[in-house]
């Protein structure tokens, strides 16, 4: 059961296997604003975020290649992408489109809360355009 508490990607994974990526990359305000905006119950939210996660975490030098990366962080990475983008992963996760807003929401909130000072203004902006992707890295990357 994703419990949310950590940087998000601690290994708890619903399935106990602590070489995959935690239950989600979002945490925190933006979390708590995401849960606050959601068209789904906020109980929901960490399970659809744990489903996000484990289908995005696998993709991450995909998005690598395609999408402008605009923060690093040691346990995840933030991307600009289309707007267009959560259709396709709702429909991979046969997410509703209620779901699918819910996602967007905390996604977006990560993207907002990644920036400092100058940088914050400037992902806000940015997410006028497009949409944004915070993908959470696996604690045991360097670890073999």
């Amino acid at each position: 059961m994703a419990d949310g508490n950590g940087p998000g990607v601690n290994g708890d994974g619903a399935d106990g296997d602590s070489s995959q990526p935690g239950p989600y990359p979002i945490e925190g305000t933006a979390l708590v604003k995401a849960a606050a905006l959601a068209s789904v119950p906020a109980e929901r939210l960490p399970e659809l975020l744990a489903r996000v996660q484990a289908d995005l975490g696998p993709r991450i030098d995909e998005y690598r290649r395609q999408y402008e990366r605009i923060a690093t962080e040691p346990d995840r990475e933030t991307f600009l992408v289309e707007l267009t983008h959560w259709e396709g992963v709702a429909e991979r996760l046969d997410l509703s489109d209620r779901e699918r807003d819910a996602v967007v929401r905390a996604h977006e909130a990560a993207v907002e809360r990644a920036g400092d000072g100058d940088q914050r203004a400037e992902f806000e902006t940015a997410l006028e355009i497009r949409s944004g992707v915070v993908i959470g890295l696996p604690d045991d990357r360097d670890e073999k």
